[in-house]
C-alpha cells in the first residue's frame, strides 16, 4: 500500500513526473530543475528527497498512478547486478521486468536507469558518463526508454584520467569512484553535484546532471502536448 497524494500539476504549468524507487533524489534535484513538478516514491522513508515525497512500494504505484504523469523515471534497486554486491556475494530481488511491465502499462514516456551489470536485461540502452557533463567521476550508467520516448546517445570519449580504487581515498589527479564504503563524502558531494545526500545515498545514485540531459530532452517531446517550454 502507498500513501494516498495530491498529484497535480503545479500552477497547472509544469509537467509531472514521477521518480520512482528515487532514494535520496539524484535524479529528482536536476528533473525539477529541468521544469517538472516531481514526485518521488521509494519504499523506505527518505527525509533528504528534495521534492514531494510519498512513501510506498514502487511497482505498485507506478501500475495505480503512473499514468497520472506526464513522464516516469525508474531506477529499481541495482544492488543484484553491482559488481561490489557480486563481489560480497549478497542477494537482491531483480525488479527490472517488473518495472517495466509497470511501465509500459502507463501509456507514458519513461526511461529506465541501471548499473552495467544490468545490461543483459535492458532493452537498447543508452549510455551516461560522469566525464561527458564535466565531472571528475566516470559513473556509467544505462538507460532504457519507452512509450514513445528515445534518447541520443552522447560522444563518449576515451578515458585518459586514471580512476582511483574501489574504496580508496582519491588522490590528486584522479576521478573518484564513490562506491560501497567510500571515503572522503565532502569530495564526492562536491564532484557529483549532491551536497545534501549521506555516504548512503552517494553510492546509489545518479548525478543530478544526468537527469537534466534526460529531462531536456523529455521536455522536447512533451512540449507541443502540454503547451509548456522546451
Amino acid at each position: 500500500m502507498t500513501q494516498s497524494t495530491n498529484i497535480r500539476r503545479a500552477g497547472g504549468l509544469r509537467p509531472r513526473l514521477l521518480d520512482a524507487f528515487c532514494r535520496q533524489g539524484g535524479a529528482g534535484m536536476d528533473y525539477g530543475d529541468a521544469g517538472f513538478d516531481v514526485i518521488g516514491i521509494d519504499i523506505d522513508p527518505q527525509p533528504l528527497y528534495p521534492h514531494r515525497f510519498v512513501q510506498g512500494e514502487a511497482v505498485d504505484f507506478i501500475r495505480e498512478h503512473g499514468s497520472e504523469f506526464d513522464f516516469i523515471h525508474a531506477s529499481p534497486p541495482s544492488q543484484l547486478d553491482s559488481d561490489c554486491q557480486r563481489l560480497h556475494g549478497n542477494t537482491h530481488p531483480d525488479l527490472i521486468d517488473p518495472t517495466r511491465a509497470a511501465l509500459e502499462s502507463t501509456g507514458r514516456p519513461w526511461v529506465m536507469e541501471n548499473v552495467r551489470g544490468a545490461l543483459p536485461k535492458l532493452r537498447n540502452p543508452m549510455m551516461l558518463c560522469g566525464a561527458m557533463f564535466g565531472l571528475e567521476t566516470y559513473r556509467h550508467r544505462y538507460f532504457e526508454t519507452g512509450g514513445g520516448f528515445t534518447l541520443d546517445q552522447p560522444s563518449h570519449y576515451e578515458h585518459t584520467v586514471p580512476q582511483a580504487k574501489m574504496g580508496r581515498p582519491v588522490p590528486p589527479g584522479q576521478y573518484g569512484q564513490f562506491v560501497g564504503n567510500f571515503s572522503g563524502v565532502p569530495l564526492a558531494r562536491r564532484v557529483m553535484g549532491v551536497p545534501w545526500m549521506t555516504r548512503e545515498g552517494i553510492r546509489e545514485c545518479i548525478p543530478p546532471a544526468y537527469a537534466e540531459y534526460i529531462g531536456r530532452s523529455a521536455l522536447r517531446l512533451l512540449a507541443p502536448a502540454l503547451g509548456v517550454a522546451a
